[in-house]
């Protein structure tokens, strides 16, 4: 799998940590930045891996920042982005599942290397079951199309 990962500054630490994990697992990286400690914005780099994931040039999107948040609303303002914010694993494996997300987000200042792994496998592993949640996905992306 095509996996583009991004972050800010506050993420720039956890990253290396995150691709070699995918890189084990087997996935492929692209890695969209930041590349320095020097202070970035979260939504420049939730925007390159959202528009990546939406154009179908990756399968799916790791981001990374303080708590994950603002990323993920970033990320969440490209169409056909379902950006989730976990910082346990539970709530990425169902976020699959029944909402059929296609980028994580997770805190370098809300979990350590560990639990971010442990976040992504869970997340990675997990598969959409359709049925009536297809329905509401559905229903998420025509309220998306109402905006336009």
């Amino acid at each position: 799998m095509k996996i583009a990962i991004g972050n800010d500054h506050v993420g720039i630490e956890l990253k290396p940590v995150i691709i070699e994990y995918l890189q084990e697992l087997g996935h492929e990286v692209k890695d969209f930045g930041a590349y320095s400690n020097k202070r970035t914005d979260y939504p420049e780099y939730g925007k390159k891996v959202a528009e990546d994931v939406a154009a179908g040039n990756s399968d799916l999107g790791i981001l990374i920042c303080g708590s994950g948040v603002g990323i993920s609303i970033a990320a969440n303002k490209v169409k056909g982005i379902r950006a989730v914010v976990c910082s346990e694993p539970y709530s990425a494996k169902l976020s699959r599942e029944h909402n059929n997300t296609n980028i994580l987000a997770f805190g370098s200042r809300v979990v350590g290397a560990e639990l971010a792994k442990m976040i992504v496998q869970n997340w990675l592993e997990a598969e959409f079951e359709g049925g009536r949640h297809a329905k509401r996905v559905e229903m998420i992306a025509d309220i998306e199309a109402e905006e336009e």
